[in-house]
């Protein structure tokens, strides 16, 4: 058995890697091309070179690879196992005696291995490459030519300029209804510019932006003399109409990569060990901001050092005024005296809470970085961990669903992501905002769908059909108390006939045995709290009913007669457990349930609810049985006539 197993491995390994191999470029490509829009602004307009380029879309590329990893995994494992579902290659196998876990045990050993790759990489190639990337964003915002003029609003990318551009032609790259503000001299010697239309070029050198301006006017300050400051005379300012006006702007558009040293400190560029070491660092930091302001005020209004002197004195005062209290002292002081103790205490306390305001914004910006540098480090571990998640979530969806392709696959494996892609972001965005502990944001995810993934691989292994809307409807309709309705039709073909007289018989034990039931249960009434919660509770009299009564109607319907099996459809299908407590197996639960008032007065008016639709489906039987007794004799004689008559 060993060599089949080999190949069964190797067969379903082969399979998982090629297709993987074309999701995760597939996963990536999309990935990059999702981030790209974030960064458009940065790339369009800009001159950047086919170099730049490819430098930025590699340092991206390889970022994004630690989320692509599951992603691909979990597409991966929907596509090949339903592919294996829908050529019943899984049926042949499980028909071998090969359960679904034993069939992902290759796929299982190759998502750990895949997890281990994910750590490295973010531990050792990502921090790098995260940093270069940030590296040249910041210096396409700073260096970069920004000539992509929006329509509408102020735009202030050109340094010491602010412009507003009403409309533009893109094709032509002219500018229509110009508002300039050169601030080159100084906000208050501003230059205000009106332009009925202009261009705005690079230089041949690319040292300078030139814009060129046309029909417009030139509005600008004059500086007043001290004489004039002084005595409040009014300087005009200094008005110049023009036809045609170039503008030349001192803008290097040269693309020269910023320091990288300026971002060696963001936590998303440091590997687990520098984020440890900066985590502690800014802890200590933040820490000993908190000691030195103890500190200070301790030497402030405190003596930490007495001298024996100061002691024995101190304690001869205290003999003397023995019962004297600082309330008592105070009482005693003249109202002049009295306003300036109050005044000393509040410019005291003022004093005190301005440092504190002040020293508050340093203390939570470190506290925020140190948070940072731990979701750094936790996201790390669980970006690798979730290589392995989504196997099991997508290989049990994709043996229960057994559709192949890239048409259902992709569609499931992308809302799953979102899914997850959400609800990360989510506790890193509560994380960070120490609305949630570090720990518990940046595993929440991971919280939310081990739990998933354990149902559909237990499902799946087990062959259990979850997605039979059927059952769901079922379990509704039970728990809302919504009767699921008798269906018996005229069978073609009968080989043992119904004994009617038993039936009668027994259709009378149990009318009377529910008629037992009601009165020594009193089921029209609400339950008793106490018994139903804490008292043990082990009936199975409903049950023993119901049971008898399907057999009864299960023979019953080899019956010929129309009238009977319409009369059978009328019997009621019993809710069994409903009406007893909730947890009647478990006694200790029962407790912690009625012990819980406000759920336990809920349960409790549930079940009573159930006991009423109990009460009504025994006397159901009752009158049920009255109305089919007729029929039930005439067959019975008709039955009998025909075994005396043969």
């Amino acid at each position: 058995m060993t060599g089949p197993i080999k190949k069964l491995d190797l067969y379903v390994l082969k399979k998982f890697l090629l297709l993987f191999l074309g999701a995760f470029c597939i996963c990536l490509f999309v990935l990059m091309m999702q981030a790209m829009w974030r960064y458009i602004d940065e790339l369009i307009g800009k001159g950047l070179t086919i170099d730049i380029l490819a430098r930025f879309f590699w340092y991206m590329g390889i970022t994004l690879v630690p989320m692509s990893l599951p992603l691909s995994i979990l597409l991966t494992a929907l596509i090949s196992f339903g592919n294996m579902g829908e050529s019943l290659e899984l049926t042949a196998m499980k028909s071998a005696g090969i359960s679904l876990l034993r069939i992902m045990r290759p796929c299982i050993i190759l998502s750990i291995i895949l997890g281990c790759v994910s750590f490295l990489f973010q531990n050792r190639i990502s921090p790098e490459a995260q940093k270069q990337l940030t590296r040249m964003l910041a210096t396409m915002k700073e260096t970069s030519p920004a000539i992509e003029i929006p329509e509408g609003v102020f735009y202030n990318g050109i340094p010491n300029v602010n412009l507003y551009v009403q409309k533009k032609n893109a094709k032509t790259g002219m500018l229509y209804d110009l508002i300039i503000y050169k601030m080159d001299q100084g906000f208050e010697n501003a230059q205000i510019v009106l332009a009925d239309s202009g261009k705005l070029e690079t230089t041949a050198d690319k040292h300078f932006l030139q814009l060129t301006i046309f029909d417009g006017e030139q509005f600008e300050n004059l500086r007043a003399t001290a004489s004039q400051f002084n005595a409040g005379i009014h300087v005009p300012y200094d008005r110049e109409t023009f036809h045609t006006k170039r503008i030349l702007i001192d803008f290097d558009t040269d693309f020269n990569m910023m320091d990288e040293n300026m971002f060696s400190s963001m936590a998303r560029v440091k590997n687990l060990q520098e984020l440890d070491h900066g985590a502690d660092s800014i802890r200590n930091s933040c820490d000993s901001i908190g000691t030195a302001f103890y500190a200070g005020l301790n030497a402030r209004f405190y003596r930490l050092h007495v001298n024996k002197d100061d002691s024995i004195s101190a304690g001869k005062v205290a003999r003397k005024s023995q019962g004297t209290r600082i309330r008592n002292i105070y009482s005693l002081l003249p109202i002049s005296q009295k306003l300036q103790v109050i005044q000393d205490v509040y410019r005291e306390t003022s004093t005190i809470k301005e440092d504190l305001e002040w020293q508050r914004p340093i203390s939570q910006g470190g506290y925020t970085n140190m948070r940072k540098h731990l979701i750094e480090w936790h996201q790390k571990f669980a970006l690798s961990l979730a290589c392995m998640l989504f196997l099991f979530i997508g290989a049990p969806l994709g043996a229960i669903i057994r559709k192949g392709g890239l048409g259902v696959p992709t569609v499931i494996s992308v809302i799953i992501f979102i899914a997850y892609y959400i609800i990360n972001t989510s506790g890193m965005k509560l994380a960070k905002d120490d609305a949630l502990s570090v720990w518990t944001g940046m595993w929440i995810s991971t919280m939310v769908l081990a739990p998933f993934g354990f149902f559909l691989s237990t499902k799946a292994n087990k062959d259990s059909s979850i997605f039979n809307p059927d059952n769901y409807l079922t379990v509704f309709r039970r728990f809302l108390g919504i009767h699921t309705k008798r269906h018996y039709n005229r069978k073609d073909v009968v080989i043992i006939q119904p004994r009617y007289r038993i039936i009668i018989e027994e259709l009378d034990n149990i009318a009377q045995e529910c008629s037992s039931y009601i009165s020594r249960h009193h089921l029209p009434k609400a339950p008793n709290y106490v018994s139903l919660f804490f008292r043990k509770q082990e009936e199975d009299e409903v049950q023993s009913i119901a049971n008898r009564l399907d057999l009864l109607l299960e023979e019953l319907s080899n019956t010929q007669n129309p009238k009977i099996l319409t009369y059978m459809n009328l019997y009621p299908d019993f809710f069994i457990f409903e009406h007893l407590s909730p947890a009647r197996h478990y006694h200790g639960i029962n407790i912690a349930l009625g012990l819980l008032f406000p759920i336990g007065i809920l349960i409790a008016w549930r079940v009573w609810k159930f006991r009423i639709i109990l009460y009504k489906d025994m006397i159901a039987i009752a009158t049920t049985n009255s109305t089919i007794r007729e029929e039930l004799e005439k067959e019975a004689s008709l039955v009998e006539s025909q075994l005396n008559n043969p």
